[in-house]
């Protein structure tokens, strides 16, 4: 969130406050508003230029819980979502303690999107000097799965067989048992609607 000191944005903040110069606290909160409020008025021209070209393209976005997002990238997520600038989310809850994973998985922004698009949740993987073993994977698929999301997702792609402690084929074999058939991915299209 430390971005918008460039001089653009600073005019711009000027011209909006009587000349008034931004906070030099990136962290202020009337100038992290600001900020995310500029980033989702670009979202809406974004997205109504995309719907007008392409109406049936979805518009998906993976970001970050909706805390972490806000405070240090000014993504309001939770507030695209529900202005519907949002057709479909993959939140990348990237974490190795499985409370704190489970805690995030229920978290009420992400129960309130999951009532009115697909939500699915990005499982790190792996990282090329950090395998995570297979058994935090699956734990943390099926908790995803027991609350009902639309999916998952895996960041990267690399380490699903490649980079980690268990053989490729292990990996694989595991990965086969874990997804016997492809997954379907909710189509919109055609009313699509939460799972109970």
């Amino acid at each position: 969130s430390k971005f918008g000191y460039d001089l653009f944005t600073v005019e711009l903040y000027k011209q909006e406050h009587q000349g008034k110069s931004p906070p030099t606290d990136p962290q202020d909160t009337e100038w992290v508003r600001w900020r995310a409020n500029k980033i989702t008025d670009f979202l809406k021209k974004l997205f109504r230029a995309v719907k007008e070209r392409k109406p049936n393209v979805i518009i998906s976005i993976s970001p970050n819980p909706q805390r972490f997002s806000y405070n240090s990238f000014l993504a309001d997520w939770e507030q695209w979502e529900r202005q519907g600038l949002v057709e479909e989310l993959i939140v990348q809850i990237y974490r190795d303690n499985f409370s704190t994973f489970v805690g995030e998985l229920e978290q009420p922004e992400l129960t309130a999107a999951r009532t009115h698009i697909p939500v699915g949740i990005g499982i790190l993987s792996g990282l090329k000097k950090r395998a995570i073993p297979f058994w935090q994977i699956q734990k943390q698929v099926e908790a995803v799965r027991r609350r009902g999301f639309a999916g998952v997702s895996f960041f990267f792609y690399e380490t699903l067989w490649n980079i980690s402690d268990e053989s490729w084929q292990q990996r694989q074999a595991a990965f086969g048992s874990l997804f016997p058939k492809p997954a379907q991915a909710p189509d919109l299209s055609q009313d699509w609607q939460p799972s109970s």
